[in-house]
């Protein structure tokens, strides 16, 4: 359940930090990706040399990088995440935090979080007895934060007591149950294409689009991390997915998508066609490169297969088919008739005019627009939260 989940793990200065490079080893065998994160006092407690060693990276804990000067930014960070967890919180950090205080770098990358967070709370009997500890758990409760509460134990005081963090193996498995139970596509079998095809000329010059296949491989990550098994149909865009979950296959012209998206397309439950494939093929392609001077005048084209309109008529009563429109003129107008005549069941609208949208960037805007509903449109976002957005409107159709 955690293999290439992004965990996020704070360390504060509690005893139990002794514990946490085994947790972090425990998280990198089940596949995760670790960064730590540590409060200064917490270096009394822990190495930041043996939790680098055991996370393979180096661990965050000031606002810059001593050696070449640069700024570590904690907004990047708090996107970066799948899930963070504070272990183990020590009860002044707990104040900070339930307080909004960010006078370290773990506690501004708490506040710019906006992953799901645990917290695994640590100190002795009589600190924990207290009522401001008791206020600020639940303060941290209602932000809604997952308390993971400290068991009975032999503390560092030499009193026996509540207030003993949890063990690595079950920090873990509090994660591992929480992405098992969140999983929004656990089960289900998911096509999605994406990347330009290149329609030969001759063996070394192709008709082909400025796609770069990051949409497609945005929304082929999102379903995989929502438990899904994926088949990703991949045209000849330089990139890979390389997530766990995705069986990728590569193919170069309009013919090999299309042959390849019909094989599999019976085999799954839904199907996400991001590709951007060509209209337009070269009649008759050369079997040797065409010389300059022998060039002809004319290269007659014909129309590719209609590889979307194709999967409409053979999408089963329980499929999915979800399809894109890049449009620049009439977009609304031209995205509904497609989304009809292709017997689709959503599809997303890009458009041209908008600035950041389309080809090449790490950006996207689109519009959602299924049979039963008006268009939704939403503001420019990374194409990592544009294939969210779709993800959650997919669902809403599962559910429907």
């Amino acid at each position: 359940m955690l293999r290439g989940k992004k965990i996020i793990v704070g360390v504060t200065a509690g005893i139990a930090a002794y514990k946490i490079p085994l947790f972090v080893r425990l998280l990198k065998k089940e596949g995760a990706e670790v960064q730590v994160v540590m409060t200064p006092f917490a270096k009394e407690f822990v190495t930041p040399l043996s939790l680098s060693v055991v996370s393979e990276r180096p661990v965050l804990s000031g606002y810059y990088v001593k050696e070449d000067g640069s700024w570590l930014s904690h907004v990047e960070l708090g996107l970066w995440g799948d899930a963070m967890i504070v272990a183990p919180l020590t009860a002044n950090s707990m104040a900070k935090m339930a307080a909004g205080i960010a006078d370290n770098f773990l506690l501004t990358a708490v506040l710019s979080a906006r992953c799901p967070l645990f917290f695994a709370p640590t100190m002795d009997l009589d600190m924990f007895q207290h009522p401001t500890v008791s206020a600020n758990i639940k303060k941290l409760q209602s932000f809604g934060y997952h308390y993971i509460e400290p068991e009975d134990g032999e503390l560092a005081s030499g009193l026996r007591g509540k207030g003993r963090m949890k063990e690595p193996e079950v920090l873990l498995k509090v994660l591992k149950d929480y992405f098992s139970a969140k999983q929004l596509f656990k089960g289900k079998k998911v096509m999605v294409s994406a990347g330009p095809t290149h329609e030969p000329i001759d063996p070394v010059r192709f008709i082909g689009n400025s796609s770069s296949g990051k949409m497609g491989i945005a929304i082929a990550r999102a379903f995989a991390a929502e438990g899904a098994e994926v088949q990703l149909v991949m045209g000849p865009a330089g990139q890979d997915a390389l997530f766990p979950g995705i069986h990728t296959t590569h193919v170069r012209t309009a013919a090999e998508m299309d042959k390849a998206c019909k094989e599999i397309f019976p085999e799954v439950d839904m199907a996400v066609m991001a590709a951007a494939v060509a209209d337009f093929t070269p009649e008759h392609p050369a079997g040797e490169k065409i010389k300059k001077s022998a060039a002809p005048e004319v290269i007659h084209l014909k129309p590719t297969r209609d590889i979307l309109a194709g999967l409409g008529k053979m999408k089963r009563q329980n499929q999915l088919l979800i399809g894109f429109a890049l449009e620049t003129e009439n977009e609304l107008v031209h995205a509904r008739e497609k989304l009809e005549r292709k017997n689709l069941d959503m599809i997303v609208l890009n458009s041209l005019r908008d600035s950041g949208a389309g080809f090449g960037t790490d950006t996207n805007k689109v519009t959602l627009l299924t049979k039963s509903e008006g268009p939704k449109t939403f503001p420019l976002k990374s194409k990592e939260a544009v294939a969210m957005d779709i993800l959650m409107a997919v669902k809403s159709l599962m559910e429907g």
